[in-house]
């Protein structure tokens, strides 16, 4: 295991943990923000401070029939990467330059506008899935005009695909 497998391991392993406070009976999503390979924030998806989550056993909008992914205008929950940049913001530390460790999948597009908007350089994510189709076209538009990056946790990523472990845009799914 090289270098940055060995960084992107440590935050994938923290991501994980920090994901498990989630309530979100559906998904339980870690955030990181790292500067120069030091935690600065970490978020994970929830609610808004002093609103319960999911009430019971059962999420709502399973309740009402959503699958995963759908519905979300019926969840109180926001995502766990706009919970961390929140978060710093709350507390006065600067997310410029940083690098956003996810244990999802490529953010949604809302989530890309604020990431990319707070000055993050880039994503480190497990899959190269994206979360809706609005997220490709951000990222193609991205990528033309450099600066910002996605790609997978190297530690994830097969032997064979390792040695050009950002995510090719022709590939994403």
């Amino acid at each position: 295991m090289n270098k940055q497998q060995r960084w992107d391991r440590y935050f994938y392993n923290i991501c994980n943990v920090v994901g498990s406070n989630s309530k979100c009976l559906s998904r339980q999503i870690g955030a990181v923000l790292v500067k120069d390979k030091v935690i600065i924030c970490t978020g994970y998806n929830g609610p808004p401070r002093g609103i319960p989550h999911c009430e019971g056993d059962i999420c709502p909008r399973r309740k009402l029939g959503f699958k995963s992914g759908e519905g979300l205008e019926k969840c109180p929950a926001a995502h766990a990467e706009r919970n961390a940049i929140i978060q710093a913001a709350r507390l006065g530390i600067q997310v410029k330059d940083s690098v956003l460790y996810l244990n999802t999948c490529i953010p949604c597009k809302d989530c890309l506008i604020e990431i990319i908007n707070a000055g993050i350089i880039e994503v480190v994510c497990t899959e190269d899935k994206l979360y809706d189709e609005l997220s490709e076209f951000l990222i193609k538009k991205i990528t033309l005009f450099g600066g910002f990056n996605i790609r997978q946790f190297s530690c994830l990523v097969k032997e064979e695909k390792s040695k050009g472990i950002y995510l090719p845009l022709t590939e994403i799914k």
